[in-house]
C-alpha cells in the first residue's frame, strides 16, 4: 500500500537540535553512551539504513564490513551536523532528509536497520516500524537502542503525565513511556536478543533512564 507523502523537512526543533548536539556528545563521553553505540553496531554488515541519525554520532562505530549507510534525518540542523560526521566516517554514509513514517527508499533494500534513541520521538510509532519492516530484506536485522517505559508503577505514572504535558514540547517530541520492544514485536519483528538496563546505573533515576538494547529479525510481510 503506498505511503502518503510527508514533508521530509516537517520536523523543526531548532532549539532542541542545538541542545541535543551538545548533550549527546557529553552523554557519549561522560554518560556511558559510547560503549552502548559500539555494542549496538558490533558485527553489522552489508547495506544499512539508520533512522533519526541525529548529529551522526553512530557513524564512527560502523564496522568496515558495512558497504553503505543511508542515514535518514528530518531536522535540518542535525542533518547538517550528520553530513559533517559522514565525511569523517570510515564507511560510506549518505545523509538524506526524510521521516521514519515515510522512508524515501525502496522496499526490501537493506540488510540491517538501526534505530538508536529515535523511537521515542517519531510521531507515529507503528507506522515507522512498518516502514522499517518494508525496507528490510526478509529475515534482515533490526538493531535497536532506546529508552522507554519504567518497570515501576510510580515512575511509569510520572512518565505518562510528562508525555501528556510538557516533555514532548521541551525535548523535540520525545515520549518517555513508550515500550519499544513490545512495539517492535507488534510490527512483525521477532526479537532475537535484548537486555534492559538503567542509565545512569547509579544515582537518581530520570524519566529517560530505563533503556533496552537488542536485535530483532524481520518476519514475513503482514497483510
Amino acid at each position: 500500500m503506498p505511503t502518503p507523502h510527508l514533508d521530509p523537512d516537517s520536523v523543526n526543533h531548532p532549539l532542541f537540535a542545538r541542545f541535543y548536539a551538545r548533550f549527546s556528545a557529553a552523554a557519549d563521553t561522560r554518560g556511558g553512551v559510547l560503549p552502548l553505540r559500539r555494542e549496538l553496531l558490533h558485527g553489522v554488515s552489508g547495506r544499512v539504513i539508520e533512522i533519526g541519525a541525529g548529529n551522526g554520532l553512530n557513524f564512527a562505530h560502523y564496522p568496515r564490513a558495512v558497504s553503505e549507510v543511508v542515514a535518514v534525518e528530518p531536522e535540518r540542523r542535525l542533518r547538517r551536523l550528520a553530513a559533517e560526521a559522514a565525511v569523517r566516517a570510515e564507511v560510506p554514509v549518505d545523509v538524506v532528509p526524510g521521516v521514519a513514517e515515510a522512508l524515501p527508499v525502496k522496499s526490501e533494500a537493506f540488510d540491517v536497520a538501526v534505530a538508536s534513541l529515535v523511537l521515542c520521538t517519531v510521531r507515529d510509532l507503528p507506522r515507522s516500524l512498518a516502514e522499517l519492516h518494508r525496507v528490510l530484506r526478509p529475515d534482515a536485522e533490526l538493531r535497536f537502542f532506546e529508552h522507554g517505559r519504567a518497570p515501576t508503577a510510580g515512575m511509569a505514572a510520572v512518565q505518562r503525565t510528562l508525555d501528556r504535558t510538557v516533555w514532548p514540547r521541551l525535548f523535540g517530541g520525545c515520549h518517555t513511556s513508550r515500550d519499544p520492544a513490545a512495539a517492535i514485536e507488534a510490527a512483525g519483528f521477532r526479537i532475537v536478543s535484548y537486555r534492559t538496563f538503567r542509565l545512569p546505573e547509579r544515582g537518581p533515576a530520570f524519566p529517560t533512564s530505563y533503556c533496552v538494547i537488542g536485535s530483532a529479525r524481520r518476519g514475513p510481510a503482514q497483510a
